[in-house]
């Protein structure tokens, strides 16, 4: 491979070929702002997940949640469903109404509250009922790409992802994400690039995007080059990162101009290593958009505190002030106590690497008897829809 060309999501040309994972609670419009920002625009970001059912019934906080900026474009918005008929109902309300431009749908997500209605990382063991739900998106797309991401399977005994990737080319999907974890691994162990590989191989009629364990530009460009695939999603990585969308725009564009055939190392030589100083700034501004977001700044600020750590990774912050920061509730508060810190810091050694929760080997809940058909279906319905968004 000697340069990758741009990635096609329907008429959207996302070049670079990255993408922001959607993740829960995480990537609301403010968090998708820095990152554009840092990104100088460039890439696919993709909104956190709006389940089907709370759409439809026109849910205060899942409108809340799908509405996006108006540099937004394309606007991308991940559903989540597990009844065939609220999926496309979900669909035609957002293109009916012009809500998005393109529509992700969730075979990924590996929390019980999610799997235990057959959803998520669950649902693609029914194959009958990942066709349906994918016939009905596609017809109810019109002209509005719809792409998935999914994982390997349920557990090793129990792997999915050639089966739902060849039901997706039949089914008209536009693009595969995969996740190189089953739903039992979580976010533990390393991700098995080499299934992205399979995948790749396996569907050459469509892009496939590789997710895992990319926790630099290096990661990203490493993954291209070893699995063939088309682009990359990134998750956990950017927690706290913002700027590393600036990262792998640079990256890409610096490696397009030298070919894929350099065998490792960093293209430009300088990806971004903010100070202390310079991450307390994006930190006040994060929390700031979450609280013209919300439309209340105690709220937002309330909001941001999740992230505190994400950001402080690495640098030398007492655990008295981690505490501090962690309670804060108005802006004033948050730079006052960011101001006691040693700004002066550099970026720490090592920071670059895994965040986020990394617990593995967990025993995924789901319905009862789930396993002992892929091809049964009986059960499944309306009701086990969530009727709330964001994971």
């Amino acid at each position: 491979m000697t340069a990758f060309s741009p990635l096609a999501i329907g008429p959207h040309i996302v070049q670079p070929p990255v993408v922001l994972a959607p993740m829960a609670g995480i990537t609301n419009a403010p968090f998708r702002t820095l990152c554009r920002e840092f990104s100088g625009g460039k890439g696919l970001f993709v909104s956190e997940m709006i389940t089907t059912r709370a759409l439809v019934e026109r849910n205060e906080k899942t409108m809340q949640l799908i509405h996006f900026d108006a540099t937004e474009k394309p606007r991308s918005i991940q559903l989540y469903g597990v009844d065939p008929v609220t999926v496309g109902k979900a669909v035609r309300m957002i293109v009916d109404e012009d809500l998005a431009d393109h529509i992700d749908l969730n075979f990924g997500c590996p929390v019980p509250k999610v799997t235990r209605k057959g959803g998520g990382s669950a649902l693609p063991y029914k194959r009958p009922l990942l066709r349906a739900i994918l016939h009905e998106a596609v017809t109810n797309a019109g002209d509005l790409p719809v792409t998935m991401k999914m994982r390997k399977g349920i557990d090793d005994d129990h792997i999915t992802y050639l089966d739902a990737g060849r039901i997706a080319v039949e089914e008209g999907v536009t693009a595969i994400a995969l996740h190189g974890r089953t739903a039992a691994q979580h976010y533990g162990g390393t991700a098995d690039w080499d299934a992205i590989a399979r995948l790749k191989e396996h569907v050459p009629e469509i892009p496939v995007l590789g997710n895992g364990d990319i926790w630099s530009a290096d990661d990203a460009l490493r993954m291209m080059r070893e699995t063939g695939c088309d682009g990359v999603v990134v998750g956990r990585g950017c927690l706290g990162r913002p700027w590393l969308f600036g990262d792998l725009v640079a990256g890409f564009e610096a490696l397009q101009a030298l070919g894929f055939a350099r065998a490792g190392g960093s293209p430009t030589g300088a990806y971004a290593t903010p100070g202390l100083r310079q991450v307390a700034e994006v930190m006040v501004r994060h929390a700031t958009l979450l609280g013209e977001w919300i439309g209340d700044e105690t709220r937002g600020v309330i909001d941001f505190r999740k992230h505190v750590a994400w950001y402080l990774k690495g640098f030398a912050v007492g655990s008295e002030m981690r505490k501090r920061l962690a309670i804060t509730s108005s802006l004033d508060e948050l730079r006052a106590q960011l101001s006691e810190l040693d700004l002066d810091q550099p970026w720490p050694a090592g920071a670059d690497g895994p965040r986020g929760r990394t617990s593995g080997n967990n025993r995924v809940v789901l319905p009862d008897g789930w396993l002992k058909d892929p091809y049964d279906c009986a059960g499944v319905s309306e009701d086990a829809e969530l009727d709330t968004s964001g994971g």
